[in-house]
């Protein structure tokens, strides 16, 4: 029992420091997939390829967890605003949510269990044949030539994915609140001027944009350290979902935090 303990404090700081040089290489992977960002010629292909399979992917799930949320959050909203006598403001406080908060997160979480998952497996099989071995032994760095194009077209359809789950969303929600519970359109979209600003927008799109770097840093690192095997990928592929979704909310609160103290919220 005195050994256990005598060897607890050196594991939890084996531990810890494993977590922090991970930390520091992922950042690694990611500074240094964006260093030649201005060489497009070398990665565009590559980028409209990938964009076009996140898109081709993404898009369907997005639309079909979109329209059932908004519906869920203006049922549940409508129902209390009911209670208390204003049910005219639950198109404002639906279309703020959305916009505010669960566009860019439900974005993100979908690039990175759909098409995060996708990169990690391929980066993996990539990793596991020695091809990305091979391309050092020719001279390419393959974060240049892999990683580059794919941190760039997850930013991209993660911000297009967010305006889809805000329109899907709030579609959604128009219909249960209107047509269900008998509110009137233009009270619906009349609140949401009150409550909203451009810069909400435009905040919102920037942290999609960031959740997408995110999720694509974290699948590439993943994949290119993974362990040899099917199975090491296979945990490859759970470990980025887990740690982008962990990083992506912990970053969302971050953003959230200054932009409210750069932007107080209006009433």
């Amino acid at each position: 029992m005195a050994v256990s303990l005598t060897k607890a404090p050196d594991l939890a700081r084996r531990r810890v420091g494993r977590a922090l040089d991970e930390t520091g290489l992922l950042c690694v992977t990611l500074l240094e997939g964006l260093r030649r960002t201005w060489d497009v010629r070398q990665w565009w292909g590559e980028f409209i390829e990938q964009c076009w399979f996140l898109a081709r992917v993404t898009a369907v799930p997005v639309m079909l967890i979109a329209v059932p949320l908004g519906a869920t959050i203006s049922l549940q909203v409508g129902d209390i605003a009911r209670q208390l006598g204003a049910q005219s403001g639950t198109g404002a406080l639906l279309t703020a949510a959305m916009i505010q908060q669960v566009a860019p997160l439900a974005a993100a979480l979908l690039v990175s269990g759909v098409g995060g998952s996708a990169i990690t497996s391929d980066m993996g099989a990539r990793n596991i044949r020695d091809e990305l071995a091979a391309m050092e032994v020719m001279g390419i760095n393959p974060i240049h030539r892999l990683v580059t194009p794919r941190l760039w077209a997850a930013s991209m359809v993660s911000g297009l994915l967010c305006s889809v789950v805000i329109l899907a969303g709030v579609l959604g929600g128009y219909y249960f609140n209107v047509i269900q519970q008998g509110v009137s359109p233009g009270a619906f979209f009349d609140g949401a001027t009150t409550l909203l600003q451009f810069s909400d927008l435009m905040i919102t799109l920037f942290k999609a944009w960031v959740f997408g770097f995110i999720a694509a840093a974290v699948a590439c690192y993943m994949g290119m350290n993974c362990d040899y095997g099917p199975v090491g990928v296979g945990r490859a592929v759970n470990r980025a979902v887990v740690v982008t979704s962990i990083v992506v909310f912990a970053t969302n609160y971050i953003l959230t935090m200054i932009y409210q103290v750069l932007f107080p919220p209006r009433f």
